[in-house]
């Protein structure tokens, strides 16, 4: 009998960087682009650029633990944003784009303040983590066009100067955790 699919919900600026990044590495069987932690009940993509919903974009990540650790997903979130600029990824700035882990156990919430302090110990990033950690709300799946958005639309300049770059990164670092 298979282990059960976790989950991790992540926000570490434009979702669609960070759906890019994880639809590659091996045990992740899904990547969903949507929002999180806001006030709104059914928030558009429009309502939560404008930054008054209070959600951000984030990515739910159904993956197998037998095949990648919650620790290794959360090294790889780490490697591919800046989580020391409160609010801001590179030019995308507003609450919607905090670095953010909506975590679904308190085992996850432990998990994800320990790879903080080892992320500040490494210094990688030149300053200390922001990086909210806080209880998953409910998720609410962004828009058709935004799921796959990178993969269907690699020619897009965004797609092209800001979220190939982080993908190129990412099949860097962990060229042998790739999917095949």
């Amino acid at each position: 009998m298979s282990q059960p699919l976790e989950t991790a919900t992540l926000g570490g600026g434009c979702f669609w960087c960070i759906e890019a990044v994880f639809d590659d590495l091996k045990g992740v069987h899904a990547v969903e682009s949507g929002y999180m932690g806001g006030r709104t009940a059914a928030p558009t993509y429009e309502e939560v650029c404008g930054g008054d919903t209070g959600h951000a974009e984030v990515v739910r990540v159904a993956f197998d633990p037998a095949q990648v650790s919650y620790a290794d997903i959360l090294r790889v979130f780490f490697t591919v944003h800046d989580p020391t600029t409160p609010n801001r990824q590179g030019n995308d700035v507003g609450t919607q784009y905090r670095s953010v882990i909506f975590t679904h156990s308190d085992a996850q919430a432990q998990v994800a303040r320990e790879i903080i302090a080892e992320v500040d110990r490494a210094g990688i990033w030149g300053g200390p983590a922001v990086t909210e950690v806080v209880p998953a709300a409910t998720f609410h799946i962004a828009e058709n066009y935004h799921q796959e958005y990178f993969a269907r639309n690699p020619m897009q300049p965004y797609c092209m100067f800001v979220v190939a770059p982080k993908v190129q990164k990412f099949r860097k670092a962990f060229a042998a955790r790739l999917k095949k």
